[in-house]
C-alpha cells in the first residue's frame, strides 16, 4: 500500500507530460509536514474510521495548499524566492509557468474531490466548504487584506482575521472534511472553531518563529519585515504573542471535548505543531 508521499508523486500521472505538470510536482511533492491531509486521517482515526477513506480529500486539500504557496510566492505577491526548503516554483522553472502550475493544481484538486467514496449529499457539502473556504470569502480575502497590510498598518483585529482566513480556513476544511466523511455533521461547527484558533495559534507562532529562527531552519524566506507587515510579535511584543498561541492551543484541547470522537489522534498532530520548531 502506498503512503501518502507515493501517492502525492502519483497524483497527476494522467497528466501529459510539459513544463506545467513538472512545475506541479516540483512543488506539490517538495518536503512539508503534510498538516492538513494528516488533519483529515486524525478526525477520521478519532471517529473509528479507515484512514484511507479520507485519501482523495487530503489529496485536494493538498494540492490547494501548494497552489496558494505557489502563487503567495510570486513576484506580485510575497516576491519569497524559499519555500519548503528549495527554489520557490517562480524561481525554479518562472512566473508564467509557476502562476499556470498553481492554476492547475487548484483544478486538479476539484476534480479529486469528486472521486471521494461518499453519497451525492456529503460530497455537495465537500465542495460547498472547499469553495466558501478557499475562495474569496475565504483564503483568497485573506491573501488581499495580508497584501494591503503591506501598506496600511494592521492592528491585533485585522491580523486576526488574516491569519484566520489565510490558515484557518484550511486547518477548518481538513477537520470539517473528516468529519462530513465520517457523517457527523453535528460537528462540523465545533471544528470548524477549532480549525480557525489552530490557524490563528499556528500563525502567532510563525511569528514568533520569524524572529527566533533563520530562513534555513524554517525552510522558507523571512518576507514579513522585509515587505512592512504587521505581525503579532509587532503589535504585541514577543512575551504576549506567545502567551497568545499558547492560549489558544490549550482552548483548542477544551473544544475537542465537545466531539464525540476519540481525541488521542487529533491531539497528537495538535502537540505536534504545538512543540514545533520550524
Amino acid at each position: 500500500m502506498m503512503n501518502f508521499e507515493e501517492k502525492l508523486e502519483h497524483s497527476l500521472d494522467h497528466l501529459e507530460q510539459s513544463r506545467v505538470k513538472e512545475a506541479m510536482l516540483y512543488s506539490l511533492c517538495a518536503p512539508a509536514k503534510r498538516l492538513r491531509p494528516r488533519m483529515i486521517y486524525s478526525v477520521l482515526k478519532g471517529y473509528g474510521l479507515d484512514e484511507s477513506k479520507g485519501d482523495y480529500c487530503a489529496l485536494a486539500i493538498e494540492m490547494i495548499h501548494s497552489y496558494s504557496l505557489i502563487h503567495d510566492d510570486l513576484p506580485c505577491m510575497d516576491d519569497d524566492d524559499l519555500r519548503r526548503g528549495q527554489k520557490t516554483c517562480h524561481c525554479q522553472f518562472d512566473e508564467a509557468t509557476a502562476l499556470l502550475a498553481g492554476d492547475a493544481l487548484l483544478s486538479e484538486a476539484f476534480g479529486l474531490l469528486m472521486k471521494t467514496d461518499c453519497s451525492a449529499e456529503i460530497k455537495n457539502d465537500l465542495v460547498s466548504e472547499f469553495v466558501n473556504a478557499i475562495g474569496a470569502n475565504g483564503m483568497i480575502l485573506g491573501q488581499m487584506l495580508d497584501l494591503i497590510s503591506e501598506e496600511q498598518q494592521a492592528d491585533v483585529q485585522m491580523c486576526s482575521k488574516i491569519d484566520i482566513l489565510k490558515t484557518g480556513c484550511l486547518f477548518s476544511l481538513a477537520m470539517i472534511s473528516g468529519c462530513l466523511l465520517a457523517e457527523k455533521k453535528t460537528d462540523k461547527e465545533v471544528w470548524r472553531k477549532i480549525g480557525y484558533k489552530l490557524g490563528l495559534a499556528f500563525q502567532i507562532q510563525d511569528d514568533c518563529l520569524d524572529v527566533s529562527s533563520t530562513a534555513q531552519v524554517l525552510g522558507k524566506s523571512l518576507s514579513d519585515e522585509k515587505n512592512h507587515k504587521s505581525t503579532f510579535v509587532s503589535e504585541l511584543g514577543f512575551k504576549k504573542a506567545e502567551k497568545l498561541y499558547q492560549q489558544y492551543f490549550d482552548e483548542i484541547e477544551n473544544d475537542l471535548k465537545m466531539c464525540n470522537i476519540q481525541i488521542e489522534p487529533v491531539m497528537d498532530i495538535i502537540n505536534q505543531i504545538r512543540h514545533r520548531d520550524h
